[in-house]
């Protein structure tokens, strides 16, 4: 299993679907919001996911190609 952190930045079209809902039912990756911020004009979202390294793969080229803005994070041990 794989963890990495990973910042969404939404465009403003995108904000109100449940994206990140989707990602943890369309692919076997666990989703945990690590901080947001989220208006009706604009969003990001700092989003750690857990799984195998392809699909996590899959999944970040799934969110791009929704026109979602896909950014490394450096993460912190608990």
């Amino acid at each position: 299993m794989e963890k990495k952190a990973i910042q969404l930045t939404f465009p403003r079209e995108k904000i109100k679907e449940t994206v990140i809902y989707n990602l943890g039912h369309k692919f076997k990756i666990v989703t945990n919001i690590k901080r947001a911020n989220v208006t009706h004009e604009e969003g990001w979202v700092v989003l750690e996911i857990e799984g195998d390294s392809k699909e996590i793969e899959k999944g970040i080229n799934w969110l791009k190609s929704l026109g979602i803005n896909v950014a490394p994070v450096g993460m912190e041990e608990n």
